[in-house]
């Protein structure tokens, strides 16, 4: 099966068995020479996006998935890819292993906000984001800085 590389929300469980419940968790990993980024304020719901750029100095924690292709269907509906509003790349992850400390790379593919970076993601949003994060073992530093990211208390149905 194809493994998905999820770093933002998708990162969650209960968010997951909602729009993937047949593709189980399949480990932990980085993907390196990636940074962490948000954009597409203006196709959020509630402000930025959970995107990646490159940047070979950062890694991005990732928790991947055996996407069956039924789930990657559903999902690409949830991330809005028939409209436009994600892409799907390919990348290597730094898969961690459960046994030691090293990580194995393997293939796996992801979404990125196919709009310019910039612009502050919900509080709510991050919240999301680092209690996935945490769920999934990510190191204490990683997810304080999820925690402690600039945000906006813009949410659904929040007039501005």
């Amino acid at each position: 099966m194809p493994l998905y590389a999820a770093y933002g929300s998708n990162m969650h469980p209960e968010q997951m068995l909602q729009r993937a419940p047949h593709s189980p968790v399949a480990g932990t990993g980085w993907l390196n020479g990636w940074r962490l980024t948000f954009g597409g304020a203006d196709i959020g719901w509630e402000g930025a996006l959970a995107t990646l750029v490159e940047d070979p100095d950062s890694k991005v924690f990732v928790v991947l998935y055996d996407m069956t292709r039924e789930d990657e269907e559903n999902l690409d509906r949830w991330e809005g890819s028939e409209l436009g509003f994600h892409k799907k790349i390919r990348c290597r992850v730094h898969r961690l292993s459960s046994d030691t400390d090293s990580t194995d790379p393997v293939l796996a593919w992801l979404y990125v906000v196919d709009a310019w970076e910039g612009g502050i993601p919900s509080a709510r949003y991050l919240g999301v984001m680092a209690e996935a994060a945490e769920i999934a073992g990510a190191p204490e530093a990683y997810v304080r800085d999820l925690r402690t990211r600039p945000s906006s208390n813009v949410g659904p149905g929040t007039q501005l």
